[in-house]
C-alpha cells in the first residue's frame, strides 16, 4: 500500500480508532445496567450481551473476504459503519426483549464487520513499521476512556436512559471519520504463499485462536456484569466509571511503550505472562470486590490481560497471514476470539451470575484462563 504510510495517515488513522473504541467505551460497562433498568433478568441480559458479540463470528469473514477479493478495504469500512449507524436507530425505539435482541443482532453484524479490515488497512499502511501500531492504536484505548467517563457523568446526572442517543451521535461521528481515510488497493506480495486452510491447519495457528478464544470467553463475566456487580455492592457510577478508566488506562500504557516491549521479550514470554496475569486479576475481581483497592489492582492487570496479550496475538496473526491472506486472517481472529469466544462468555456469564454470581462467574473464567495457559505453553512459538 504505496500510498499510504504511518507519516501520511497516523492522525487520520488515530482519529477513527479514537471514535471506534469511544462506541465501546458505551457499549461494555453501561449496555448491561441499560438492560437491567428496562427489568430484564441477568440470563435475558446475558442473552443480548452474547447476541453482541455471536455476529462476530460471521460479520468478519464475510467482510474480510469481499475486501480481500478486490482489495477496497476502507469501502467495505464505510458500508459497515454507515449500515451500524442506520441500524442502531432501533435501540432508541426498541425496550422490548425481541426488538432489542433483533436490533442488536443486526447492529452488531455490520459493527463487528469494520474493524479487522482497518485493523489490515492499518498494517498496511505500517508495512516494515509494524512496531508502531501501539502508537496509533493507543488512541482508541484514549476514546474508550473519554466515552467511560463522560457517560459515566450522564447517568450520573440524569439516568442510563441517555446511551441509546449516546450511541448514536458516536455511531455517526465513526462513520465520518471513515471518510478521511484515503481509500486504495491493497498490493499483495508477489511471492507464492500458503492457501488460507493450510495456514489455518498449522499447529501454532490453532493454539494462538484457541487461546484467544479462551482469553476472550473469560471476559464475558467482566464485560456483561462488573459495573453491575460493583452497583450492588454500593459503589457509585463516578467511581466504576473511573475504575473502567484505570484498566483502559493501564491499556494505554502497553501500547505506548510497545515498541520497547517487542525488543526485549519474545512473544511467546509476553503471550504467556498476559494469560497469567489474567488469571490473577480474575481471582481478585471475583473473591475481594468489596475492596475498592484490590479493584483498583485488579483493574490495573487490564494491561495484561487485553492490552499486552492483544498486541502480542495480533503481531503473530500479521505474520502467520500474509499477502492476499491478510484480510481474511484479520477477520478469522476476530471471529474466534471477541466473536466466538466473546459471545459465549457472555452468554455463560448471564447463567454463572443467576446461579452463583461473582465467585462462579469468575470463577469459571479463571478456569478456562488455566486451560488457556496450558495450551501457550505447549504450542505458542
Amino acid at each position: 500500500m504505496s500510498d499510504c504510510s504511518f507519516q501520511s495517515a497516523h492522525k487520520r488513522l488515530s482519529l477513527h480508532y479514537f471514535l471506534y473504541f469511544s462506541v465501546l467505551g458505551a457499549l461494555l460497562p453501561y449496555l448491561g445496567l441499560y438492560l437491567q433498568s428496562l427489568n430484564f433478568s441477568p440470563i435475558e441480559i446475558g442473552q443480548l450481551l452474547a447476541a453482541l458479540l455471536l455476529t462476530k463470528i460471521v460479520a468478519p469473514n464475510a467482510w474480510g473476504w469481499l475486501a480481500d477479493l478486490n482489495g477496497k478495504t476502507i469501502h467495505w469500512v464505510r458500508v459497515a459503519t454507515g449500515l451500524t449507524l442506520l441500524t442502531g436507530i432501533g435501540l432508541v425505539i426498541f425496550e422490548s426483549y425481541w426488538g432489542l435482541m433483533l436490533t442488536i443482532l443486526l447492529f452488531s453484524f455490520f459493527w463487528h464487520a469494520s474493524l479487522p479490515q482497518f485493523e489490515s488497512y492499518t498494517f498496511g499502511c505500517l508495512g516494515d513499521e509494524k512496531h508502531r501500531y501501539g502508537d496509533i492504536r493507543l488512541w482508541g484505548s484514549v476514546g474508550f476512556i473519554a466515552a467511560v467517563v463522560l457517560i459515566g457523568w450522564q447517568i450520573e446526572v440524569f439516568s442510563v436512559s441517555v446511551l441509546p442517543w449516546d450511541l448514536l451521535f458516536l455511531l455517526m461521528l465513526v462513520w465520518l471519520s471513515a471518510y478521511l481515510v484515503k481509500d486504495g488497493k491493497r498490493h499483495h506480495e508477489s511471492e507464492l504463499s500458503l492457501g488460507f486452510l493450510e495456514i489455518l491447519k498449522r499447529p501454532e495457528v490453532i493454539s494462538l485462536l484457541l487461546v484467544s478464544f479462551l482469553v476472550q470467553l473469560s471476559h464475558g463475566v467482566y464485560y456483561g456484569f462488573f459495573t453491575i456487580q460493583l452497583s450492588d455492592l454500593g459503589y457509585d457510577k463516578t467511581t466504576i466509571a473511573a475504575l473502567w478508566a484505570l484498566g483502559v488506562v493501564a491499556e494505554v500504557a502497553v501500547f505506548f511503550w510497545m515498541r520497547e516491549i517487542f525488543s526485549r521479550y519474545s512473544v511467546r514470554f509476553l503471550i504467556l505472562l498476559s494469560v497469567f496475569l489474567t488469571l490473577v486479576r480474575w481471582l481478585m475481581t471475583g473473591s475481594l470486590d468489596d475492596s475498592l483497592w484490590w479493584m483498583i489492582v485488579a483493574q490495573l492487570l487490564h494491561a495484561a490481560s487485553f492490552g499486552l496479550f492483544h498486541a502480542a496475538a495480533i503481531h503473530l496473526i500479521d505474520d502467520y497471514f500474509t499477502g492476499r491472506h491478510h484480510g481474511k486472517g484479520q477477520a478469522i481472529f476476530a471471529a474466534s476470539s471477541h466473536g466466538l469466544g466473546g459471545a459465549l462468555g457472555m452468554l455463560m456469564a448471564g447463567y454463572a451470575w443467576a446461579a452463583g454470581g461473582a465467585l462462579l462467574g469468575y470463577g469459571l473464567s479463571a478456569f478456562a484462563v488455566l486451560i488457556a495457559f496450558g495450551i501457550a505453553w505447549h504450542w505458542t512459538k
